[in-house]
């Protein structure tokens, strides 16, 4: 089975030049935890979660208005691919103690998120879902 097959598409990107409010905002209405941050050529720049916005800008101490997303986000982000298969999006997360994954076409844009619980609902990739879930809830 193929990433594409069970993969979340559409999704949304932030700017690193957007502001943490921004961000924030945009995570609120989406109801969603993380967002990947991408230039205007879709590339993928890095990847900003609720807990950099809380954790990492509190400690900042300025304005969510002021601190832009590319100050907080995490550069180094783990992606495959659209046609890689399943086991290798569920390496990454055992590998890397992840619940998603960034999906990206061979152009590098971004395509999607394949998380734990994508894996999980699709039968033929259920043992791949259960063998992340067991490395990523393992104590770093």
């Amino acid at each position: 089975m193929l990433v594409r097959e069970v993969m979340t598409r559409g999704v949304e990107c932030t700017r690193p030049d957007a502001s943490l409010q921004e961000a924030a905002a945009k995570m609120k209405s989406l109801d969603v935890g993380v967002l990947p941050v991408c230039g205007n050529d879709a590339r993928l720049a890095g990847m900003i979660t609720d807990r950099d916005i809380t954790v990492r800008a509190a400690a900042e101490g300025e304005s969510p208005k002021v601190i832009k997303v590319a100050d907080v986000m995490t550069p180094d982000v783990f992606y495959c691919y659209v046609d890689d298969d399943v086991t290798v999006a569920s390496r990454l997360m055992q590998e890397k103690q992840v619940r998603r994954v960034v999906v990206l076409d061979r152009g590098k844009r971004l395509a999607g998120i394949v998380s734990l619980g994508d894996l999980a609902t699709e039968p033929g990739a259920k043992d791949d879902a259960a063998e992340a879930l067991e490395e990523v809830s393992e104590p770093a």
